[in-house]
């Protein structure tokens, strides 16, 4: 699978992402577009992840800037759970279903996506900067405990507050997607 864009796709995204960081200044207050665009330009491969999740309408936009690491958060900022739903927890739950098995499982297509599922934090840290969630629900990270035992988590926002739930991380939802974090 080639993971790198080509000219034009480098330049619509770049263009795409500036106006969504022009319209959005609360989600990323003091920072400035210039330095992230030279960030992304000198990582290719952090482009393409982007445009696998534009293309999956998450709208990705910054989030968060660590100074220690010099390093950018890209957080899915949908309104809803991006297009990338329909999914089962990861392979192992994909696997033990004998029936009407979902086309694939979330940590596989975050990782072949090269971004990483949201965690809890991370999660609550979105819904502090707009409503997100309100009609879909999104897979989120889950402790090794939980999963061992055969459970997956997942949150959304009703009721004007953020809810943590669990399903049998077999499940699949056509309103159940999840939200991914790339850092550049």
């Amino acid at each position: 699978m080639k993971k790198k864009l080509t000219q034009e796709q480098t330049n619509d995204l770049l263009k795409t992402l500036e106006i969504r960081f022009e319209k959005n200044m609360n989600r990323h207050k003091d920072l400035k577009w210039e330095k992230i665009q030279e960030k992304l330009e000198a990582n290719p491969e952090k482009l393409w992840s982007l445009h696998e999740m534009e293309t999956t309408e998450g709208e990705p936009d910054v989030v968060d800037y660590d100074k220690k690491t010099d390093q950018y958060s890209f957080i899915d900022c949908s309104s809803e759970s991006p297009k990338r739903r329909s999914l089962c927890y990861d392979y192992q739950a994909w696997d033990s279903r004998k029936a009407n098995k979902p086309e694939s499982n979330v940590i596989d297509t975050a990782s072949e996506m090269g971004i990483e599922l949201l965690n809890k934090e991370q999660y609550n840290y979105l819904q502090e900067l707009g409503k997100f969630d309100q009609k879909t629900s999104s897979w989120i990270k889950t402790p090794q405990q939980i999963r061992e035992l055969g459970g997956a988590i997942f949150c959304d926002r009703r009721y004007n507050t953020v809810f943590t739930y669990h399903n049998g991380a077999d499940s699949y939802y056509a309103a159940r997607g999840f939200r991914g974090i790339l850092k550049v």
